[in-house]
């Protein structure tokens, strides 16, 4: 699935999801988008800024065999 932002004539912005690029192609073309806020059939894609997730924090290091934080640990009676 993709989610493309979407602008009709009249400057409405709104998404909408496809199963592929081919999908929002053959949506388009086959004028089946209409905008939902007035319902104009010519649609173009509308500029998007790429969305990047944020690098996957380093793992907190295993808790000792004795316990976290010298017994402080607030998970320490859950296992």
């Amino acid at each position: 699935m993709i989610v493309f932002s979407l602008k009709c004539t009249n400057d409405h912005v709104f998404d909408e999801w496809f199963s592929n690029g081919a999908d929002y192609e053959a949506k388009a073309g086959g004028g089946d988008l209409r905008c939902p806020e007035c319902g104009d059939a010519k649609i173009t894609k509308a500029i998007m800024a790429p969305r990047i997730g944020k690098a996957a924090a380093e793992p907190a290091p295993p808790c000792a065999a004795s316990g976290c934080g010298g017994g402080a640990c607030a998970f320490a009676n859950d296992f």
